[in-house]
């Protein structure tokens, strides 16, 4: 799983104009498909080596990124990689 990871940071990573988002930005998504029991800030910043949420709060608050660009990045891979012919795509925003 983790070579997939580093080819859809690789895609998104132009998105962060910043590294330090930047790479917040992968450890995000690494915990996001970790096997975690539960995925919240705590958590993900937890599997991410941070002692508080407060970094991967200010990714998704106020950092400075291309949101549009890196759904749509996201999504282009996961048609081009993972995609199904005549399968369907739902995505949930939590």
């Amino acid at each position: 799983m983790m070579g997939q990871l580093d080819r859809v940071h690789d895609r998104i990573a132009g998105r962060f104009r910043r590294s330090e988002p930047r790479g917040r930005a992968r450890e995000y998504v690494s915990g996001l498909v970790a096997g975690l029991e539960r995925k919240n800030g705590w958590t993900l910043a937890e599997q991410s080596g941070e002692v508080s949420p407060d970094g991967m709060q200010r990714l998704l608050r106020w950092a400075d990124w291309d949101i549009d660009g890196v759904r749509d990045d996201v999504r282009d891979y996961v048609v081009e990689h993972l995609g199904e012919p005549g399968g369907v795509l739902i995505v949930d925003d939590t």
